[in-house]
């Protein structure tokens, strides 16, 4: 306000002088100001002596990047040989607010960037994407490939100093201010738009933001900040009190939230791994990028595998290897356990990752893999530090754990993992081994486990999430190599277990039954695990290109399928019943009824199972969803079969068809297991001593709601479209019209016997006509012909489908008046004259 009241006094003191400059006069007299200023700004931008700006002041810290802290800044070293060095960035949360489903270690964000000399002296940060690439440097087909995949710009920064040697005529590093980045929002370094929406974040609050701090190391710089963003509530979901997971408590009252970051940056590896080819008969994760080559006629899209870099330390314990002896890693895979685990569970998670060292002893290695306990008050270590994997423990009521990994995305090289583990993972290991196996295991009948049993169950998913950070998918199809009745032989399963593969979702053996002696219930590193570490992590010195390691590993392969134990199974089939999730056994009717007589002799003993004095029904009401949602899944991996179409992954060497219809015999098996468990009423289910304590229904809607789901899938459109494809080939397999009648058979047989029909038929029975109905106008449905193909719209209209659904309406319409005629029953009778209008109304609307 003062600088403002001089200048206007000023000027009316000019004006009261009678000052007559002209506009050209006073431009003039201010050019040289101008000139002046600017030449000072050109001057600001001209590098300093590296002493005058890192003076001895600075806090220095060496490491990949030096970092001089001088009063608030951070000034970065950027070293000449890291000048378009890529530089991989992992930002995490060290520590949130609760109520938000988010949780500090978990992964924020994570990009490739390079810094590269830019124009007037100035320091570029770019993101780097993976998109298109050619291995063609210095060739046409290379520059083309430059020009249509520009790297965006995230930051620019001025060049503060530049270090330099040999008597100053080597540029050997440089020096900039980072401060302003890392104190902003920069999406790079920071959460991205759709975790902002997902958390109702508004604007960033510049002034409740900071670095907190920055530290280097040999081969990363760690850097971490405090941010604060505004936020506004998700009013549609506020209920009397913020429901926990869904909204941020903390920002509901106070109108901002404060999370805290840490960010990696890690330098690529200087001499890339050797890619190895992804392969579809083995399941591994996979990165891919398209590759235009100068004599290709097409691009080809290059897919590899994600794994770690396993090597031999020298050449003479390659030889070793070589020769069968089992090496040492030159540096084996290390996993910490965070010291936020409670201290009774650690050895159960280390004993859960040491558990891999078979399998990579398999591939030639021993020590190849180790759990660590966390070395606490070490201040060079820090848990959200990219140069080590560390198995997080989440204070959160979710159930589950999940296990990912951070890697080179020109060569898939795994550079480290932070497995997510949440408390209440243990609630659903509960519920799962109870209602799978306490018919036949009493350690399981009990509402809280005792240590042990809880320790072998950690253990078990322990394993299982630490083969996803070595790379593995979900094999799926494990389970479905082994015999159902073998999942009953005491012997086969102490040997075997009940799948060959943890990475299963194989979860426990729930067909084994109490005479049968079965002790062993948990999945284990098996067959087919074995297998894949030996696939993806052998080392083969004598092929000199990734062109010939493909053909060595190719001959394992077509000798490995020969075992169907080895045989990888895609978790994203939609049509293949052998790959399920939650399945066991090689026959889902079979085994789904043994799970079924086991529920039957679990569900009387829940009431006593979950009983505690003075707590309420809750842990009732639990198990029993349990245990219906366990039936669900027997009526699911039923129903896959139906329309079914095995897909085994193969190529040209091999014999046999990759795609082949589910048998004819199998699919009416399917139908009749539906007709007799779930259509002809499952009342065991609906045992009136639990729902009275925690249900003020009897089950009738909930009996309905099940059969309705089942049968809206075993009719969903585009099962109708492979039943169609697959018996325009032929009577020897199954059809639409085979399937509608076996469902009617089964769906209405109380109209062959004139036996009165109860709430429950009456329900499912006006279901099925309801669905029928709607099939005389399909519509349109998504399909795909195979899992690799694009999904296609098609128009169920102009199909036989309308046509076998008229025939069958009109063949059930004639059955229920003639069975209407018969009926004593009062509202059997309405029922069936009621269903017979329904069908006429459809079939003639008019």
């Amino acid at each position: 306000m003062v600088k403002l009241r001089i200048t206007l006094l000023a000027a009316i003191v000019l004006s009261s002088c009678g000052t007559t400059e002209t506009l050209a006069q006073r431009k003039k007299k201010k050019e040289p100001a101008t000139v002046a200023a600017a030449a000072k700004k050109d001057e600001k931008k001209e590098p300093k002596p590296y002493g005058k700006v890192i003076d001895s002041s600075a806090v220095t810290q060496k490491g990949l990047i030096d970092v001089h802290k001088m009063d608030n800044k951070y000034l970065f070293e950027i070293p000449a040989a890291l000048i378009d060095t890529e530089i991989m960035t992992i930002t995490r949360f060290s520590k949130t607010p609760a109520g938000g489903g988010i949780f500090g270690g978990e992964e924020v964000n994570r990009q490739v960037i390079k810094f590269e000399k830019g124009l007037n002296n100035t320091i570029l940060m770019r993101s780097v994407t993976y998109v298109i690439m050619s291995p063609d440097e210095g060739k046409p087909m290379a520059q083309a490939v430059k020009n249509s995949s520009t790297d965006p710009i995230i930051a620019s920064y001025d060049i503060l100093a530049i270090k330099k040697e040999d008597g100053g005529k080597k540029e050997t590093a440089y020096v900039i201010d980072m401060t302003p980045t890392f104190e902003a929002d920069v999406q790079t370094f920071s959460l991205d738009p759709r975790k902002k929406q997902s958390l109702s974040i508004q604007a960033f609050q510049k002034d409740r933001s900071f670095i907190q701090k920055v530290s280097s190391y040999p081969i990363n710089t760690e850097i971490q900040t405090v941010k604060t963003f505004a936020t506004t509530p998700n009013l549609i979901s506020l209920s009397p009190t913020p429901k926990i997971g869904t909204n941020l408590p903390s920002a509901l009252d106070s109108g901002v939230l404060t999370v805290e970051l840490n960010t990696s940056m890690i330098a690529l590896p200087k001499v890339p791994m050797r890619k190895r080819t992804f392969d579809p008969r083995v399941g591994f994760f996979a990165n891919q990028y398209d590759v235009f080559e100068e004599e290709s006629q097409k691009s080809e899209k290059e897919v590899f595998a994600v794994r770690w870099r396993l090597e031999p330390k020298n050449a003479e314990d390659a030889a070793k290897q070589k020769n069968g002896e089992l090496i040492e890693p030159a540096k084996p895979i290390v996993y910490y356990i965070d010291p936020a685990t409670p201290e009774k569970w650690r050895k159960f998670i280390k004993a859960g990752i040491d558990d891999w060292q078979v399998a990579f002893e398999a591939a030639g290695w021993k020590n190849a893999i180790r759990g660590e306990y966390w070395p606490e008050n070490d201040p060079t270590m820090s848990l959200e530090d990219a140069r080590f994997s560390v198995l997080r423990y989440f204070a959160a009521d979710i159930q589950n754990a999940y296990g990912p990994n951070v890697h080179d995305p020109r060569t898939g090289e795994i550079l480290e993992s932070h497995i997510g583990w949440y408390h209440n993972i243990m609630s659903l290991l509960r519920n799962w081994y109870l209602i799978q196996t306490a018919a036949v295991d009493p350690a399981a009948r009990k509402k809280q486990f005792d240590d042990q049993l809880m320790g072998e169950l950690i253990r078990f998913v322990s394993s299982h999430e630490v083969g996803h950070t070595l790379g593995l998918r979900h094999n799926m199809g494990a389970s479905s190599a082994t015999p159902v009745e073998k999942l009953r032989d005491k012997e086969y399963q102490a040997k075997n277990g009940h799948t060959s593969s943890i990475m299963d979702y194989a979860r426990f053996n729930y067909v084994a039954q109490p005479e049968d002696g079965v002790t062993n219930f948990f999945p284990r590193i098996g067959d087919y695990d074995k297998w894949a570490i030996k696939w993806g992590y052998s080392y083969f010195p004598e092929a000199k290109t990734e062109k010939e390691e493909k053909s060595i590993l190719n001959e394992m392969t077509k000798e490995a399928y020969k075992n169907r134990r080895l045989w990888f199974g895609t978790e994203s089939s939609p049509y293949d019943p052998r790959y399920q999730t939650e399945d066991i056994g090689d026959n889902a009717m079979k085994a789904s009824a043994y799970g079924i007589k086991n529920l039957q002799r679990i569900l009387p003993n829940l009431i006593e199972w979950s009983s505690e004095k003075g707590e309420s029904y809750s842990e009732l009401d639990d198990m029993y969803s349990a245990l219906t949602g366990q039936f669900r899944r027997y009526m699911g991996h039923v129903t896959k079969n139906i329309g079914g179409i095995y897909d085994t992954p193969k190529t040209y060497d091999m014999e046999g068809d990759q795609f082949e219809i589910v048998p004819k015999a199998i699919q009416k098996e399917a139908v009749t297991f539906l007709n007799t468990q779930l259509f002809d009423t499952p009342k065991w289910l609906m045992d009136q001593k639990i729902y009275a304590k925690i249900n003020p229904d009897n089950g009738v809607e909930a009996i309905k709601e099940m059969q309705k789901s089942i049968l809206n899938s075993v009719l969903a459109g585009d099962r109708m479209v492979r039943l169609m494809e697959a018996s325009s080939q032929g009577k020897q397999y199954y059809s639409v019209d085979d399937l509608m009648t076996d469902l009617r058979n089964g769906i209405f047989s109380e109209l062959k016997s004139n036996a009165s029909i109860d709430i429950y038929r009456r329900n499912l029975q006006k279901l099925y006509v309801t669905k029928l109905s709607e099939l005389l106008t399909p519509g349109s449905v998504s399909v795909g012909s195979s899992s690799r193909s694009r999904a296609r719209q098609l128009n169920l209209n102009d199909t036989d489908l309308p046509s076998i659904t008229r025939g069958q309406l009109t063949s059930l319409k004639s059955a229920l008046k003639a069975s209407a005629a018969k009926s004593t029953d009062k509202l059997s009778k309405l029922h069936l004259q009621d269903l017979a209008f329904r069908i006429e109304q459809v079939l003639d609307p008019k």
